[in-house]
């Protein structure tokens, strides 16, 4: 496995970009960063799959930090990270968890799960 600091930099700058508005709303930027068999427990409560993202438009945009970053590495290729993300736009912090899975020597994220713990 890759050394831990170089790895948890590296897996939070993809989680970044998968935060960044113009990634999110490129399709073939999601693309690069979901894997073929990704899915996503959403803070709305719905259940999201690859197909849903990739096509026109991609996710919506709004504007959010991500804070408290850490990654649990489950084995060689496989990475949990977990994190808060403050989102601006819907005035709201969510808990969030990530699978990373190493795929032909790249990161992609495999599951994600944001939980809404406060509103302002």
């Amino acid at each position: 496995m890759e050394n831990h600091f170089a790895l948890k930099e590296h897996l939070q700058q993809l989680e970044e970009r998968l935060l960044d508005p113009n990634i999110r709303t490129t399709p073939a930027e999601l693309e690069k960063l979901l894997a073929d068999d990704f899915f996503e427990f959403g803070s709305s409560g719905n259940v999201w799959y690859k197909k849903d993202f990739v096509g026109e438009g991609g996710l919506s945009a709004t504007e959010m930090t991500l804070y408290d970053f850490h990654i649990h590495p489950l084995t060689e290729h496989v990475v949990l990270t977990t994190y808060r993300v403050k989102d601006e736009t819907r005035r709201q912090h969510t808990l969030r968890s990530s699978i990373w899975k190493q795929v032909d020597g790249r990161w992609q994220m495999f599951f994600h799960q944001g939980t809404i713990i406060q509103s302002w």
